[in-house]
C-alpha cells in the first residue's frame, strides 16, 4: 500500500496543470520521488563542476606564481636544468613569469640546458626567443639575451684540435700510415687525430699513434702548429705536430681506418709526390732533419697547478726549453 500524502487542492492544480496527469497520490508520491532525484543529479553535478574550477583555479594561481628552477651564474645571468618531465603549456607560463622576474633584477643570458628527454619544451622556448647555443649527445643548450644590446656571449667551440705524430726511430725511418678513406687515401702520411674533450695533446697524440698502427710512443714535444679555417661544419682547425719517440716496433694495424702501416726512410717519405699533401709533408721533412741533426727544440708542457690558468683542472702550457737555457733569461725562468 502507497503511504498517505495530504496534499492542498493548490497543490493539486498546479500539478495536474503542469503534468498533465490527472492527481491520484501514488502517481503523485512517484512523479515527486523522481523530481527529487532528477535535482540532486543535477545539483551533485554542479557541485562538483564547482569544485573542478575551484581547483583548476588554485593550479592556475600556483603556476603564475611559480617560476623555473635556474641558478645566478658569475656573468649576471642565470642558468635554467630543466630535469623533470613537462607539459609546453606549463613550461610556456613559468618561462613567462620567470623572464618578466629576471628583467625586473637586470639579469642578462638567459641559458636553458634541456635534456633530450624533455625536446617537447624546444618549440616553446625557441617560440619565445630562445636560440640555439650548442647541443651535445644529451642535451641542448638555449640562450636568450635580455639586454637591447649586442649579444657578447660567445658562440659555440669555434676551433678543433688535430694532432699527427712524428715517430722516428733510431735508422731515421719514420712511422708511417696509409688511409682507407678520404683525399689522402693510398699516400704515405703520419698518424693523425682528433683531440678528445677533455684530453691532453700530449695524451691524445699517443691515443691515436697506438690506436692506429699498435706502436706504444712517448710524447716528447710540439715541434709546430698550424690554423686552417673551415674544416669541419665550419670550424676552424688548430693542428699540433708532435715528435714522439717509439717504445715498440711491430706494427699491428687498425683495420677500420688504416690501409697499411710502415716504417719509411725519411728521405723516401720526403720524395713523394702528393700535390695535397706536398707542402706540409716538405715542412715535417724539415722538422725532422732539424731536430735529429741541429738539435731542434720545440714545445714542451710543463702543468699549471694553480693561478687563473688551472679553473681547478690539470692545465699545461707549452713553451721553448731552450730559451730558458739562454742568457739573460734568468728571470723569466724564475717566473715560470
Amino acid at each position: 500500500m502507497a503511504p498517505s500524502l495530504r496534499v492542498s487542492s493548490m497543490a493539486i492544480g498546479t500539478y495536474e496543470a503542469s503534468t498533465g496527469y490527472t492527481y491520484d497520490s501514488e502517481s503523485f508520491l512517484h512523479s515527486f520521488i523522481r523530481y527529487i532525484n532528477i535535482s540532486v543529479s543535477r545539483l551533485t553535478l554542479i557541485l562538483h563542476f564547482c569544485i573542478a574550477i575551484y581547483n583548476a583555479s588554485l593550479v592556475v594561481a600556483v603556476i603564475v606564481l611559480q617560476q623555473l628552477p635556474a641558478s645566478n651564474d658569475e656573468f649576471g645571468g642565470v642558468m635554467v636544468e630543466m630535469k623533470e618531465h613537462m607539459v609546453s603549456d606549463v613550461f610556456r607560463t613559468l618561462l613567462k613569469n620567470s623572464m618578466a622576474h629576471w628583467r625586473s633584477q637586470g639579469k642578462k643570458g638567459v641559458w636553458i640546458k634541456l635534456p633530450i628527454e624533455l625536446s617537447n619544451l624546444v618549440d616553446t622556448a625557441v617560440k619565445e626567443g630562445f636560440v640555439y647555443h650548442h647541443a651535445e649527445p644529451k642535451y641542448l643548450m638555449l640562450l636568450y639575451w635580455i639586454p637591447k644590446t649586442i649579444n657578447p656571449i660567445p658562440a659555440n667551440a669555434s676551433h678543433i684540435a688535430r694532432v699527427g705524430a712524428i715517430v722516428l726511430n733510431d735508422r731515421r725511418e719514420m712511422l708511417v700510415v696509409q688511409e682507407k678513406m678520404g683525399q689522402l687515401r693510398g699516400v704515405w702520411k703520419v698518424s693523425t687525430g682528433i683531440i678528445h674533450e677533455g684530453e691532453d695533446i700530449s695524451v691524445g697524440v699517443v691515443r691515436e699513434v697506438k690506436e692506429e698502427t699498435g706502436i706504444d710512443t712517448e710524447f716528447v714535444e710540439v715541434l709546430a702548429f698550424s690554423q686552417e679555417h673551415n674544416v669541419f661544419f665550419g670550424k676552424s682547425e688548430l693542428f699540433f705536430m708532435c715528435m714522439m719517440r717509439p717504445l715498440s716496433y711491430d706494427i699491428l694495424v687498425q683495420e677500420t681506418e688504416i690501409e697499411a702501416a710502415k716504417w719509411m726512410p725519411l728521405e723516401e717519405y720526403a720524395a713523394q709526390s702528393c700535390a695535397q699533401e706536398q707542402e706540409l709533408r716538405k715542412y715535417i721533412t724539415q722538422l725532422c732533419i732539424a731536430k735529429v741533426e741541429r738539435d731542434y727544440s720545440g714545445f714542451s708542457p710543463i702543468r699549471v697547478t694553480s693561478g687563473s690558468y688551472s679553473n681547478g683542472n690539470a692545465t699545461y702550457i707549452y713553451f721553448n726549453k731552450s730559451d730558458l737555457n739562454k742568457k739573460g733569461d734568468k728571470k723569466r725562468k724564475t717566473q715560470i
